[in-house]
């Protein structure tokens, strides 16, 4: 490759990320931007104990059809710890009305868990000499959750500086969101327009057996509201 000065220039570098993965809608979407983006993407799927594990098989299908070669799976028990429906025998919600489903906060909130993601993820980042991060927070059509807001991610971001051997040694660590503005419609309008496949994917909080979405909790309302808005089909397969 030569420059405009007919000299030979090297390609640009293609930076490591680590993205968080759970084989969701958002995180699928997140790995397809960072990919496009020209990352080298290392994802990490976290296994905390939820009732929804099946999750960690769409994550590995995910990393796979999307030429990921560095997919791991980190064990963090959350359930010893209690605290959300997602973690424990408690009922998850269902049928929630739409005003309640961006109010308040949910039982399906687990106590820290964006904190302690992000945490494995920035060891983990650190390890490959990376300062990237790639997390599929978004504020407009969530369940409430403290977590997933702006500020969360600037202040862990101030923390990467203080509490990394990488950090005071001046890296400066970012965590991308690159959902943050985008309702579920313009999720799956961005995940489309880099051609992700959603057939890989799992949303719901509560699946049967068989692995098959309730149709009911609140991540299925609102990936279902998202794809009827976003006017494309869900390839979602439903228990009922």
């Amino acid at each position: 490759m030569t420059d405009a000065r007919g000299q030979v220039s090297q390609p640009p570098a293609r930076h490591p990320a680590v993205v968080l993965l759970s084989g969701g809608l958002d995180s699928t979407t997140c790995l397809a931007w960072a990919l496009g983006q020209g990352f080298v993407c290392h994802t990490l799927a976290v296994d905390y104990g939820q009732r929804h594990r099946v999750e960690l098989e769409a994550a590995r299908r995910v990393a796979a059809a999307l030429g990921v070669s560095d997919h791991r799976e980190v064990r963090v028990d959350l359930r010893v710890l209690g605290g959300s429906s997602l973690t424990s025998e408690e009922a998850v919600p269902k049928r929630r009305d739409a005003t309640a489903l961006t109010t308040g906060i949910p039982s399906t909130y687990v106590p820290a868990r964006n904190t302690i993601f992000l945490g494995v993820a920035l060891g983990f980042a650190e390890t490959l000499g990376s300062s990237d991060l790639v997390a599929g927070m978004n504020v407009l059509d969530y369940s409430g959750y403290p977590d997933c807001r702006p500020e969360f991610v600037r202040a862990f971001e101030s923390l990467a500086a203080l509490a990394t051997r990488a950090g005071v040694e001046g890296a400066r660590f970012q965590v991308h969101t690159p959902l943050m503005a985008l309702d579920k419609a313009g999720i799956v309008r961005l995940g489309l327009s880099l051609g992700v496949d959603y057939s890989l994917t799992h949303s719901c909080y509560d699946p049967s057996p068989a692995g098959l979405a309730c149709g009911h909790c609140d991540s299925c309302q609102l990936r279902a509201k998202g794809f009827r808005e976003a006017g494309s089909p869900d390839p979602t397969r439903y228990a009922c």
